[in-house]
């Protein structure tokens, strides 16, 4: 496949604006400048000037957890009988036929981190996937991609129903401190009965086992966090386990964007086009994610879907754009940076060679209200958009 005369956005600080990209095998294998002398076989594409952009990425969702339509049948996104659950994995969850792939495809979404929502403590494993494909197993880029954790108002109303713990904020650190001291010792025995043959090898220990790779930096925690005091508690513990984490939400990181960057924290920011639904979203404001990156905090742009329906992520890079952030931020928060935080950089987020040929062609601004995809490129193959159909 080539496409020809695009301006491609390549994500990378420099952009081409009469250039060429070519294909092959899902993966991206040449682009530079016009002109080009397409292949005897070759399926070209005449972008007309039109820009090219790495395939929009959404870092934090619930896509396939919980169904378009469907209420407890198609809800799998919490496992509430359990405040701490990390061995549960999306991947065993996720619906890759759920309409709301196609339409987030068809809004030239070819990227998403899946999994559980936030009504545990620690809720378990996220997923990094395409939007493209009918089997889960073949959509992944990487699971576990974070482990999901989660603090302030949801777990201790979720179990405050159920007079169970936790019941406080208090209660909800503790238990995730509990958990993270356990897989600690269940990793160090592991590692001493390696050495020593006369020290027995720990019982299995599932919740342990998949804490492991969080405890070993290995794998992200996203901790879900609104407010300034939970986010800060999410750093906290960070420190304590020395974890590789992310910031979900970070609503009131505006407030606190200063000591965010002191701190070194990425921040996963949104859902902001919605109303504030619950006492801790009391700060909401559309103006977090340009606060957050003009002050260097590494930024991604999230839907929350089902809470925001994905094919809106385009549209609330652009209403960041409307209250104060910076153009070129807004594109890199729905493209690069999201890939870059969530450690999949090396294979989407940008237009460069050896990486997924996941693109999406515009003829107007991608981050404006009326913008619709020209054409969306999935696995190096155009997507059919009027049946939005996958490759």
């Amino acid at each position: 496949m080539l496409i020809i005369n695009a301006f491609l956005h390549t994500m990378t600080g420099q952009n081409i604006e009469n250039g060429y990209l070519r294909a092959e095998d899902g993966v991206i294998r040449e682009m530079g400048p016009m002109p080009v002398k397409p292949g005897e076989e070759e399926t070209v594409y005449d972008a007309q000037g039109a820009g090219l952009y790495p395939g929009f990425i959404d870092a934090h969702t619930h896509l396939g957890m919980w169904e378009d339509g469907l209420t407890f049948e198609g809800d799998d996104g919490n496992e509430e009988t359990d405040p701490v659950t990390p061995q549960m994995r999306a991947i065993d969850a996720i619906n890759p036929v759920d309409r709301c792939f196609r339409e987030a495809l068809a809004a030239g979404i070819t990227t998403v981190v899946t999994g559980p929502g936030s009504a545990n403590a620690i809720g378990g494993q996220m997923a990094a996937i395409k939007t493209y494909g009918c089997c889960i197993d073949q959509m992944i880029i990487k699971a576990p991609v974070a482990i999901k954790m989660a603090l302030g108002e949801n777990p201790k109303t979720v179990y405050h129903g159920k007079n169970q713990a936790p019941c406080t904020r208090m209660c909800t650190a503790a238990l995730i401190r509990e958990q993270l001291y356990k897989a600690k010792r269940y990793m160090e025995e592991k590692e001493r009965a390696e050495q020593d043959e006369e020290f027995d090898l720990p019982e299995y220990d599932m919740k342990c086992e998949a804490l492991l790779p969080a405890l070993r930096r290995e794998t992200e925690v996203h901790f879900h966090a609104h407010r300034a005091d939970d986010i800060f508690t999410a750093v906290r513990i960070a420190k304590e386990f020395q974890l590789d984490y992310v910031v979900i939400h970070g609503t009131e990181g505006h407030l606190v964007a200063g000591a965010l960057r002191e701190e070194g924290a990425r921040v996963l920011s949104g859902p902001f086009l919605c109303d504030r639904s619950k006492p801790e979203l009391r700060n909401l404001t559309p103006e977090t994610p340009g606060v957050l990156a003009g002050n260097d905090v590494p930024t991604a742009i999230i839907t929350d879907h089902p809470v925001i329906p994905i094919q809106y992520l385009p549209l609330c890079a652009g209403l960041a754009v409307r209250e104060g952030m910076q153009h070129e931020d807004a594109l890199r928060a729905i493209t690069v940076n999201p890939a870059k935080i969530c450690g999949i950089d090396g294979r989407v987020g940008t237009l460069e060679v050896g990486k997924d040929a996941d693109m999406v062609l515009f003829d107007a601004d991608p981050l404006t209200v009326a913008a619709k995809p020209k054409m969306v490129f999935a696995r190096g193959e155009r997507v059919q958009m009027e049946r939005m159909e996958r490759p």
